[in-house]
Protein backbone atom coordinates (compact mmCIF):
# COMPACT_ATOMS: atom_id res chain seq x y z
CA UNK A 1 0.00 0.00 0.00
CA UNK A 2 1.37 3.22 -0.87
CA UNK A 3 1.96 5.14 2.24
CA UNK A 4 3.19 9.02 2.50
CA UNK A 5 6.15 9.23 4.88
CA UNK A 6 4.99 11.39 8.42
CA UNK A 7 7.47 13.72 7.97
CA UNK A 8 6.81 14.59 4.03
CA UNK A 9 3.04 15.02 5.48
CA UNK A 10 4.31 17.35 7.72
CA UNK A 11 6.12 19.43 4.61
CA UNK A 12 3.03 19.11 2.70
CA UNK A 13 0.97 20.41 5.03
CA UNK A 14 3.55 23.64 6.22
CA UNK A 15 2.90 24.50 2.35
CA UNK A 16 -0.87 24.40 2.44
CA UNK A 17 -0.35 26.50 5.40
CA UNK A 18 2.40 29.45 3.61
CA UNK A 19 -0.17 29.37 0.76
CA UNK A 20 -2.93 30.45 3.07
CA UNK A 21 -1.40 32.46 5.35
CA UNK A 22 -0.81 35.68 3.52
CA UNK A 23 -0.66 39.14 4.76
CA UNK A 24 -4.36 39.56 5.23
CA UNK A 25 -3.69 36.59 7.66
CA UNK A 26 -1.10 38.25 9.81
CA UNK A 27 -2.68 41.26 9.72
CA UNK A 28 -6.67 40.89 10.55
CA UNK A 29 -6.50 38.47 13.81
CA UNK A 30 -4.41 41.23 16.13
CA UNK A 31 -6.68 43.82 14.91
CA UNK A 32 -9.74 42.07 15.39
CA UNK A 33 -8.20 41.07 19.10
CA UNK A 34 -7.65 44.75 19.66
CA UNK A 35 -10.88 45.40 18.75
CA UNK A 36 -12.69 42.99 20.22
CA UNK A 37 -10.72 43.38 23.24
CA UNK A 38 -12.82 41.51 26.57
CA UNK A 39 -14.67 39.76 23.64
CA UNK A 40 -11.83 38.48 22.31
CA UNK A 41 -12.50 35.21 22.92
CA UNK A 42 -15.77 34.99 21.32
CA UNK A 43 -14.78 37.35 18.35
CA UNK A 44 -12.05 34.78 17.74
CA UNK A 45 -14.34 31.24 17.83
CA UNK A 46 -16.35 32.97 14.79
CA UNK A 47 -13.35 34.38 13.00
CA UNK A 48 -11.85 30.97 12.98
CA UNK A 49 -15.03 29.21 12.17
CA UNK A 50 -14.90 31.33 8.40
CA UNK A 51 -10.82 31.73 8.11
CA UNK A 52 -9.93 28.14 9.03
CA UNK A 53 -13.03 25.71 9.43
CA UNK A 54 -14.55 26.51 6.01
CA UNK A 55 -11.29 26.59 4.23
CA UNK A 56 -10.21 22.93 5.74
CA UNK A 57 -14.10 21.40 4.57
CA UNK A 58 -13.18 23.12 1.37
CA UNK A 59 -9.85 21.35 0.51
CA UNK A 60 -11.96 18.24 2.26
CA UNK A 61 -14.54 18.87 -0.73
CA UNK A 62 -12.01 19.57 -3.22
CA UNK A 63 -10.40 16.46 -2.92
CA UNK A 64 -14.01 14.45 -2.37
CA UNK A 65 -14.91 16.14 -5.92
CA UNK A 66 -11.42 15.69 -7.79
CA UNK A 67 -11.97 19.48 -8.41
CA UNK A 68 -13.83 22.66 -8.09
CA UNK A 69 -15.36 22.61 -11.12
CA UNK A 70 -16.74 18.66 -10.66
CA UNK A 71 -18.36 20.25 -7.70
CA UNK A 72 -19.72 23.51 -9.37
CA UNK A 73 -21.39 20.91 -11.81
CA UNK A 74 -23.31 19.54 -9.62
CA UNK A 75 -25.02 23.73 -9.96
CA UNK A 76 -24.99 23.32 -13.68
CA UNK A 77 -22.34 22.74 -16.63
CA UNK A 78 -22.10 26.48 -17.34
CA UNK A 79 -21.87 27.52 -13.87
CA UNK A 80 -19.14 25.54 -13.37
CA UNK A 81 -17.45 27.24 -15.61
CA UNK A 82 -18.61 31.02 -14.73
CA UNK A 83 -17.83 30.67 -11.17
CA UNK A 84 -14.62 28.56 -11.13
CA UNK A 85 -13.19 31.46 -13.61
CA UNK A 86 -14.52 33.90 -11.43
CA UNK A 87 -13.07 32.35 -7.96
CA UNK A 88 -9.51 32.09 -9.88
CA UNK A 89 -9.85 35.50 -11.10
CA UNK A 90 -10.85 36.73 -7.73
CA UNK A 91 -8.43 34.99 -5.79
CA UNK A 92 -5.79 35.45 -8.48
CA UNK A 93 -4.45 38.03 -10.59
CA UNK A 94 -7.35 40.04 -10.17
CA UNK A 95 -7.70 40.55 -5.91
CA UNK A 96 -6.09 38.31 -3.80
CA UNK A 97 -2.19 38.55 -5.54
CA UNK A 98 -2.27 42.27 -6.30
CA UNK A 99 -3.61 42.73 -2.21
CA UNK A 100 -0.98 40.03 -0.78
CA UNK A 101 2.11 41.62 -2.63
CA UNK A 102 1.28 45.33 -2.11
CA UNK A 103 0.47 45.49 1.44
CA UNK A 104 4.05 44.50 2.56
CA UNK A 105 5.16 47.55 0.44
CA UNK A 106 2.69 49.85 1.82
CA UNK A 107 2.32 48.55 5.71
CA UNK A 108 6.18 48.33 6.18
CA UNK A 109 8.33 49.73 3.30
CA UNK A 110 6.91 52.60 2.13
CA UNK A 111 7.15 54.68 5.26
CA UNK A 112 10.71 54.10 5.25
CA UNK A 113 11.59 55.22 1.70
CA UNK A 114 14.24 58.29 1.88
CA UNK A 115 12.79 61.96 1.76
CA UNK A 116 11.46 63.27 -1.90
CA UNK A 117 11.67 59.59 -3.53
CA UNK A 118 8.08 58.95 -4.94
CA UNK A 119 5.90 56.18 -3.18
CA UNK A 120 4.72 55.21 -6.51
CA UNK A 121 8.02 54.22 -8.41
CA UNK A 122 9.10 52.58 -4.92
CA UNK A 123 6.06 50.26 -5.14
CA UNK A 124 7.03 49.31 -8.83
CA UNK A 125 10.58 48.32 -7.89
CA UNK A 126 9.53 46.43 -4.90
CA UNK A 127 6.61 44.69 -7.25
CA UNK A 128 9.19 43.86 -9.63
CA UNK A 129 11.28 42.06 -7.34
CA UNK A 130 9.07 40.52 -5.27
CA UNK A 131 6.48 39.03 -8.80
CA UNK A 132 10.27 37.70 -10.53
CA UNK A 133 10.94 35.94 -7.39
CA UNK A 134 7.29 34.79 -7.52
CA UNK A 135 7.82 33.46 -10.95
CA UNK A 136 10.98 31.63 -10.50
CA UNK A 137 9.67 29.73 -7.54
CA UNK A 138 6.08 28.78 -8.99
CA UNK A 139 7.73 27.30 -12.33
CA UNK A 140 8.00 23.92 -10.65
CA UNK A 141 4.92 23.53 -8.98
CA UNK A 142 5.78 19.99 -7.42
CA UNK A 143 8.43 21.15 -5.70
CA UNK A 144 6.84 23.92 -3.83
CA UNK A 145 6.52 21.63 -0.49
CA UNK A 146 10.70 21.96 -1.06
CA UNK A 147 11.02 25.59 -0.91
CA UNK A 148 7.98 26.64 0.78
CA UNK A 149 7.39 23.55 3.54
CA UNK A 150 11.08 23.08 3.97
CA UNK A 151 12.55 26.64 3.99
CA UNK A 152 10.12 29.76 3.79
CA UNK A 153 7.08 28.67 6.23
CA UNK A 154 9.76 27.20 9.78
CA UNK A 155 11.16 30.54 9.22
CA UNK A 156 7.64 32.58 9.36
CA UNK A 157 6.49 30.07 12.05
CA UNK A 158 9.08 31.06 13.99
CA UNK A 159 9.56 34.85 14.05
CA UNK A 160 5.72 34.38 14.34
CA UNK A 161 6.48 32.75 17.77
CA UNK A 162 8.92 35.20 18.62
CA UNK A 163 6.99 37.97 19.12
CA UNK A 164 4.10 35.98 21.25
CA UNK A 165 6.78 34.49 23.35
CA UNK A 166 7.75 37.95 24.18
CA UNK A 167 4.00 38.53 25.17
CA UNK A 168 4.59 36.22 27.53
CA UNK A 169 7.49 37.15 28.89
CA UNK A 170 7.02 41.10 28.83
CA UNK A 171 3.04 40.98 29.52
CA UNK A 172 0.99 43.98 28.23
CA UNK A 173 -1.13 45.60 29.91
CA UNK A 174 -4.54 43.23 29.02
CA UNK A 175 -7.85 43.91 27.15
CA UNK A 176 -10.51 46.84 27.50
CA UNK A 177 -13.47 47.47 26.23
CA UNK A 178 -14.66 46.17 22.76
CA UNK A 179 -15.59 48.65 20.34
CA UNK A 180 -18.17 48.19 17.22
CA UNK A 181 -20.20 45.40 16.48
CA UNK A 182 -17.79 43.43 19.00
CA UNK A 183 -19.67 45.04 22.06
CA UNK A 184 -23.24 43.36 20.94
CA UNK A 185 -22.48 41.04 18.20
CA UNK A 186 -18.46 39.49 18.76
CA UNK A 187 -19.32 36.41 17.60
CA UNK A 188 -21.17 37.46 14.20
CA UNK A 189 -18.45 39.82 13.35
CA UNK A 190 -15.55 37.75 14.04
CA UNK A 191 -17.61 35.65 11.48
CA UNK A 192 -17.71 38.20 8.54
CA UNK A 193 -14.17 38.89 9.09
CA UNK A 194 -13.45 35.81 8.63
CA UNK A 195 -14.38 36.78 5.02
CA UNK A 196 -11.42 38.70 4.53
CA UNK A 197 -8.89 36.42 4.80
CA UNK A 198 -10.14 34.66 1.08
CA UNK A 199 -8.70 31.44 2.87
CA UNK A 200 -12.23 29.63 1.80
CA UNK A 201 -12.33 30.43 -1.37
CA UNK A 202 -8.37 29.74 -1.75
CA UNK A 203 -9.05 26.41 -0.30
CA UNK A 204 -11.40 25.38 -3.42
CA UNK A 205 -8.43 25.90 -5.77
CA UNK A 206 -5.46 24.79 -3.45
CA UNK A 207 -6.18 21.75 -3.44
CA UNK A 208 -5.25 20.98 -6.98
CA UNK A 209 -1.44 21.90 -5.73
CA UNK A 210 -1.68 19.59 -2.39
CA UNK A 211 -2.72 16.51 -5.19
CA UNK A 212 -0.14 17.76 -7.03
CA UNK A 213 2.32 17.27 -4.66
CA UNK A 214 1.23 14.38 -3.18
CA UNK A 215 1.19 12.91 -6.43
CA UNK A 216 4.82 13.94 -6.92
CA UNK A 217 5.74 12.04 -3.93
CA UNK A 218 5.05 8.68 -5.41
CA UNK A 219 1.30 8.25 -4.26
CA UNK A 220 -0.66 8.06 -6.98
CA UNK A 221 -3.93 5.99 -6.29
CA UNK A 222 -7.10 8.09 -6.32
CA UNK A 223 -8.10 7.09 -2.67
CA UNK A 224 -4.91 7.76 -1.04
CA UNK A 225 -4.31 10.93 -2.68
CA UNK A 226 -7.69 11.57 -1.17
CA UNK A 227 -6.91 10.40 2.14
CA UNK A 228 -3.74 12.75 2.71
CA UNK A 229 -5.52 15.71 1.28
CA UNK A 230 -7.68 15.40 3.98
CA UNK A 231 -5.02 15.05 6.32
CA UNK A 232 -3.17 17.80 4.91
CA UNK A 233 -5.94 20.04 4.95
CA UNK A 234 -6.44 19.00 8.72
CA UNK A 235 -3.31 20.25 9.74
CA UNK A 236 -2.73 22.91 8.10
CA UNK A 237 -5.92 24.72 9.54
CA UNK A 238 -4.37 23.54 12.84
CA UNK A 239 -1.49 25.53 12.59
CA UNK A 240 -3.94 28.59 10.73
CA UNK A 241 -5.75 28.18 14.23
CA UNK A 242 -2.83 28.54 16.62
CA UNK A 243 -1.47 31.08 14.81
CA UNK A 244 -4.40 33.24 14.92
CA UNK A 245 -5.15 32.80 18.68
CA UNK A 246 -1.70 33.88 19.44
CA UNK A 247 -1.96 36.95 17.06
CA UNK A 248 -5.42 37.54 18.35
CA UNK A 249 -4.67 37.20 22.13
CA UNK A 250 -1.23 39.42 21.39
CA UNK A 251 -3.74 42.43 19.84
CA UNK A 252 -6.25 41.90 22.65
CA UNK A 253 -3.49 42.57 25.26
CA UNK A 254 -2.30 45.37 23.00
CA UNK A 255 -5.73 47.03 23.03
CA UNK A 256 -4.50 48.33 26.72
CA UNK A 257 -1.39 49.43 26.22
CA UNK A 258 -1.48 51.48 22.64
CA UNK A 259 -3.89 53.88 21.60
CA UNK A 260 -6.56 52.48 18.86
CA UNK A 261 -5.02 51.26 15.62
CA UNK A 262 -6.55 52.14 12.26
CA UNK A 263 -5.65 48.23 10.68
CA UNK A 264 -3.95 45.43 12.33
CA UNK A 265 -0.43 46.44 11.09
CA UNK A 266 -0.19 49.23 13.06
CA UNK A 267 -0.63 47.06 15.67
CA UNK A 268 1.72 45.07 15.05
CA UNK A 269 4.28 47.19 14.11
CA UNK A 270 3.11 48.95 17.96
CA UNK A 271 4.30 45.56 18.80
CA UNK A 272 7.31 44.86 17.43
CA UNK A 273 8.83 47.91 18.43
CA UNK A 274 7.84 47.64 21.75
CA UNK A 275 9.39 44.24 22.20
CA UNK A 276 12.60 44.90 20.07
CA UNK A 277 12.88 48.78 19.01
CA UNK A 278 13.70 49.72 15.61
CA UNK A 279 15.11 45.95 15.09
CA UNK A 280 11.57 44.43 15.25
CA UNK A 281 10.63 46.77 12.51
CA UNK A 282 12.83 44.88 10.77
CA UNK A 283 11.60 41.68 11.88
CA UNK A 284 8.21 42.49 10.75
CA UNK A 285 9.29 43.57 7.19
CA UNK A 286 10.61 40.08 6.57
CA UNK A 287 7.36 38.51 8.33
CA UNK A 288 4.95 40.39 5.90
CA UNK A 289 7.57 39.77 2.96
CA UNK A 290 7.70 36.12 3.64
CA UNK A 291 4.02 35.57 4.84
CA UNK A 292 2.79 37.32 0.90
CA UNK A 293 5.20 35.48 -1.45
CA UNK A 294 4.68 32.35 -0.11
CA UNK A 295 1.05 33.05 -0.51
CA UNK A 296 1.39 34.91 -4.21
CA UNK A 297 3.49 32.11 -5.18
CA UNK A 298 0.79 29.40 -4.01
CA UNK A 299 -1.75 31.41 -5.74
CA UNK A 300 -0.09 31.95 -9.19
CA UNK A 301 0.53 28.42 -9.48
CA UNK A 302 -3.02 27.16 -8.30
CA UNK A 303 -4.41 29.93 -11.48
CA UNK A 304 -1.96 28.68 -13.93
CA UNK A 305 -2.75 25.21 -13.23
CA UNK A 306 -6.63 25.88 -13.76
CA UNK A 307 -6.23 27.92 -16.47
CA UNK A 308 -3.93 25.47 -18.40
CA UNK A 309 -6.69 22.85 -18.52
CA UNK A 310 -8.97 25.41 -20.17
CA UNK A 311 -6.38 26.63 -22.98
CA UNK A 312 -3.91 23.46 -23.55
CA UNK A 313 -2.06 25.23 -26.43
CA UNK A 314 -0.73 27.72 -23.71
CA UNK A 315 1.97 25.83 -21.65
CA UNK A 316 1.77 25.72 -17.76
CA UNK A 317 5.05 28.40 -17.89
CA UNK A 318 3.29 30.49 -20.14
CA UNK A 319 0.07 30.83 -18.08
CA UNK A 320 2.46 31.54 -15.03
CA UNK A 321 4.54 34.58 -16.99
CA UNK A 322 0.57 36.01 -17.76
CA UNK A 323 -0.39 35.74 -14.52
CA UNK A 324 2.41 37.36 -13.12
CA UNK A 325 2.75 40.12 -15.35
CA UNK A 326 -1.03 41.14 -14.95
CA UNK A 327 -0.49 40.74 -10.93
CA UNK A 328 2.34 43.30 -11.31
CA UNK A 329 0.27 45.38 -13.19
CA UNK A 330 -2.83 45.60 -10.95
CA UNK A 331 -0.80 45.63 -7.69
CA UNK A 332 0.53 49.26 -9.22
CA UNK A 333 -3.00 50.55 -8.62
CA UNK A 334 -2.12 50.47 -4.84
CA UNK A 335 -3.60 48.76 -1.71
CA UNK A 336 -6.05 51.19 -0.86
CA UNK A 337 -7.87 50.99 -4.44
CA UNK A 338 -7.58 46.78 -4.17
CA UNK A 339 -9.29 46.88 -0.68
CA UNK A 340 -12.15 49.64 -1.70
CA UNK A 341 -12.91 46.55 -4.78
CA UNK A 342 -12.46 43.45 -2.77
CA UNK A 343 -15.14 44.00 0.65
CA UNK A 344 -18.42 43.85 -2.36
CA UNK A 345 -16.52 41.28 -4.30
CA UNK A 346 -16.16 38.77 -1.37
CA UNK A 347 -19.46 39.76 0.02
CA UNK A 348 -21.17 38.65 -2.93
CA UNK A 349 -18.59 35.45 -3.22
CA UNK A 350 -18.09 33.77 -0.22
CA UNK A 351 -21.80 32.88 0.95
CA UNK A 352 -21.91 31.10 -2.48
CA UNK A 353 -18.92 29.40 -1.99
CA UNK A 354 -19.56 28.30 1.52
CA UNK A 355 -23.01 27.17 0.41
CA UNK A 356 -21.20 24.79 -1.94
CA UNK A 357 -18.86 23.71 0.37
CA UNK A 358 -21.31 22.24 2.63
CA UNK A 359 -23.44 20.82 0.50
CA UNK A 360 -20.34 19.33 -0.76
CA UNK A 361 -19.62 17.94 2.54
CA UNK A 362 -23.61 16.26 2.96
CA UNK A 363 -23.93 15.54 -0.55
CA UNK A 364 -24.74 11.72 0.11
CA UNK A 365 -27.86 13.10 2.11
CA UNK A 366 -29.37 14.74 -1.32
CA UNK A 367 -27.83 12.48 -3.91
CA UNK A 368 -30.85 11.94 -5.62
CA UNK A 369 -31.90 15.56 -5.24
CA UNK A 370 -31.32 17.29 -8.32
CA UNK A 371 -32.31 20.62 -7.20
CA UNK A 372 -30.65 20.93 -3.64
CA UNK A 373 -27.49 22.48 -5.41
CA UNK A 374 -29.02 24.83 -7.59
CA UNK A 375 -31.87 26.42 -5.09
CA UNK A 376 -29.79 26.65 -2.73
CA UNK A 377 -26.91 28.30 -4.62
CA UNK A 378 -29.44 30.42 -6.73
CA UNK A 379 -31.34 31.64 -3.39
CA UNK A 380 -27.76 32.45 -1.73
CA UNK A 381 -26.49 34.73 -4.45
CA UNK A 382 -29.48 36.65 -5.09
CA UNK A 383 -29.79 37.71 -1.21
CA UNK A 384 -26.01 38.52 -1.39
CA UNK A 385 -25.50 40.51 -4.60
CA UNK A 386 -28.75 42.33 -3.50
CA UNK A 387 -26.88 43.11 0.10
CA UNK A 388 -23.94 44.27 -2.26
CA UNK A 389 -26.75 46.79 -4.20
CA UNK A 390 -28.18 47.71 -1.06
CA UNK A 391 -24.91 49.01 0.57
CA UNK A 392 -24.07 51.03 -2.41
CA UNK A 393 -27.44 52.70 -2.24
CA UNK A 394 -29.11 50.95 -4.88
CA UNK A 395 -32.87 50.48 -3.98
CA UNK A 396 -35.17 47.98 -5.71
CA UNK A 397 -38.76 48.93 -4.62
CA UNK A 398 -40.22 46.33 -2.74
CA UNK A 399 -37.32 43.69 -3.08
CA UNK A 400 -35.02 45.65 -0.99
CA UNK A 401 -37.61 46.37 1.67
CA UNK A 402 -38.42 42.61 1.94
CA UNK A 403 -34.80 41.13 2.38
CA UNK A 404 -34.14 43.81 5.04
CA UNK A 405 -36.70 41.67 7.19
CA UNK A 406 -35.04 38.44 6.96
CA UNK A 407 -32.84 37.23 9.85
CA UNK A 408 -29.65 37.85 10.76
CA UNK A 409 -29.81 40.96 7.20
CA UNK A 410 -28.48 43.43 9.71
CA UNK A 411 -25.46 41.78 10.36
CA UNK A 412 -24.58 41.02 6.85
CA UNK A 413 -25.72 37.28 7.34
CA UNK A 414 -29.10 37.29 5.59
CA UNK A 415 -28.00 34.93 2.78
CA UNK A 416 -28.13 31.83 5.76
CA UNK A 417 -31.88 32.46 5.91
CA UNK A 418 -32.18 32.34 2.02
CA UNK A 419 -29.79 29.11 1.77
CA UNK A 420 -32.51 27.45 4.10
CA UNK A 421 -35.34 28.49 1.80
CA UNK A 422 -33.44 26.80 -1.34
CA UNK A 423 -32.76 23.67 0.90
CA UNK A 424 -36.52 23.38 1.82
CA UNK A 425 -37.68 24.10 -1.43
CA UNK A 426 -35.59 21.75 -3.02
CA UNK A 427 -36.63 18.87 -0.67
CA UNK A 428 -40.30 20.04 -1.35
CA UNK A 429 -40.13 19.61 -4.95
CA UNK A 430 -38.57 16.10 -5.02
CA UNK A 431 -41.57 14.86 -2.55
CA UNK A 432 -44.10 16.38 -5.13
CA UNK A 433 -42.43 14.87 -8.16
CA UNK A 434 -41.93 11.36 -6.30
CA UNK A 435 -45.49 11.28 -5.67
CA UNK A 436 -46.30 12.28 -8.53
CA UNK A 437 -44.25 9.43 -10.14
CA UNK A 438 -45.75 7.23 -7.66
CA UNK A 439 -48.94 7.88 -8.70
CA UNK A 440 -47.93 7.58 -12.79
CA UNK A 441 -46.89 4.13 -11.57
Amino acid sequence: MQKLSNWNLILVSLMLFSMFFGAGNLIFPPFLGESAGTHIWTAIAGFLITAVGFPVLGIVVVARFDGLQNLCAKVHRRFASIFSVLIYLTIGPCLAIPRAASTPYEMAIASYLPDGFSVQTGLLLFSIVFFALSFFISLYPTKLFDSLGKVMTPVLLILILLVCVMGFIHPLKGSVLPIGLYKTEPFFKGFLEGYLTMDALAALNFGIIVSLNIRGLGIHCSRRVVHYSILVGVYAGLILAVVYVMLAWLGSCASGTFPRSENGAVTLSNLFFHFWGLSGTVVLIIIFFLACLTTCVGLITSCAEFFQSFTPRLSYKCWVGILTIWSLFITNFGLTRILIVSVPILNGIYPIAIILILLGLTDSLFKNNLYIYPLTVCCTAIISILEIFQDHGIMIPFVSAGIQKLPLYDIGLGWICAAAVGVILAVLIQISVCKKKAAVK
